[in-house]
């Protein structure tokens, strides 16, 4: 049943997307070329907003908190890459696979050693100061070590291709194909993986997971670890097309959680499904809306699709 509910969604989102698309050539007054760049340009930002939020998605739908270090930890992600690239000479998407499990030991490590001693706090308030504390430890860390001068990573597949007539950037493209992999790497884990059974099952039920022999604690730390290891991901595909500054993943966590919450707390599919809905409602609002209006109609969405479903959109029903 639920299968069935999710591809309605996908199916509705998929059909609203191609009309209003379509009305925007026919109706919108807008040069088709124009348009055509504005959509092609959406995919791609969308893409850059799925590789942020699976991350997020996996902590803030197991563990049901707020990880406000989200930000910090891209930013950790990126510079740990440039280390990589400036000390060593290595290839940045050779980079990427090296930091992956380096930000999934330090995921582990934080959730084992210090989280795990607070997740039994009811409100989750404590859990959520701790992550801002993270968060600032991080960034003034990553501020004390590389300092606040903007630094870059220069990509080896630098250039631009066209794509239906549209300049696409390369480093963007290989982030878009990347959130597609991780996205599907993480549905196979989650639904074929004992591992991703004993995940779904602690996000269902902590307390019958722990009766049936499942360690909840080992299971937060793993989730925590796979969430990291997602920024690192993301972070180091970024890095190519993104200036490194200590704060440099913040302009990306306020729309993350918006998607996280959009899609539906813990959902992967979710998180893909509405990372690229909501990079191709922003360009191709940004048409016709000036300034911040884009980021008013992306809110606005939000707003009515939790009035309207608020478990988000690939949430199940309570």
């Amino acid at each position: 049943m639920l299968t069935t509910e999710r591809g309605r969604i996908v199916l509705g989102l998929f059909a609203i997307t191609v009309l209003g698309i379509a009305a925007v050539y026919l109706f919108g007054g807008k040069d088709s070329n124009l348009v055509t760049q504005t959509v092609v340009t959406g995919l791609l930002l969308g893409g850059v907003y799925v590789l942020v939020s699976l991350g997020l998605t996996l902590i803030f739908g197991v563990l049901g908190i707020v990880n406000f270090a989200q930000g910090a930890m891209l930013a950790m992600a990126m510079y740990l890459v440039y280390f990589m690239v400036s000390s060593a000479g290595i290839n940045p998407y050779l980079a990427v696979v090296l930091s992956a499990p380096i930000m999934f030991g330090f995921g582990w490590l934080v959730q084992s050693t210090l989280m795990n001693r607070l997740i039994t706090d009811v409100g989750h308030s404590r859990p959520l100061l701790v992550t801002l504390g993270l968060s600032l430890l991080i960034s003034n860390t990553l501020l004390m070590i590389f300092g606040g001068r903007p630094l870059n990573v220069p990509s080896p597949y630098a250039g631009s291709v066209q794509i239906l007539g549209a300049i696409a950037d390369v480093p963007r493209i290989i982030a878009f194909v990347g959130a597609v992999i991780v996205a599907g790497g993480l549905i196979v884990i989650l639904r074929k993986s004992p591992l991703g059974l004993a995940i779904r099952a602690v996000a269902a039920n902590g307390t019958g997971a722990s009766l049936v022999g499942v360690n909840v604690k080992r299971i937060y730390a793993m989730t925590f670890g796979l969430g990291a290891a997602s920024v690192g991901v993301a972070g180091g595909l970024l890095a190519p097309f993104t200036s490194l500054v200590p704060s440099a993943g913040d302009q990306f966590t306020t729309l993350a959680f918006v998607i996280v919450v959009l899609g539906g707390l813990g959902s992967v599919p979710g998180a893909l499904v509405g990372g690229i809905f909501i990079g191709l409602l922003q360009t191709v609002g940004s048409l016709f809306l000036p300034g911040s209006g884009p980021l008013l109609l992306v809110f606005g969405m939000f707003v009515l699709v939790l009035f309207l479903r608020p478990q988000g959109l690939f949430g199940a029903n309570k």
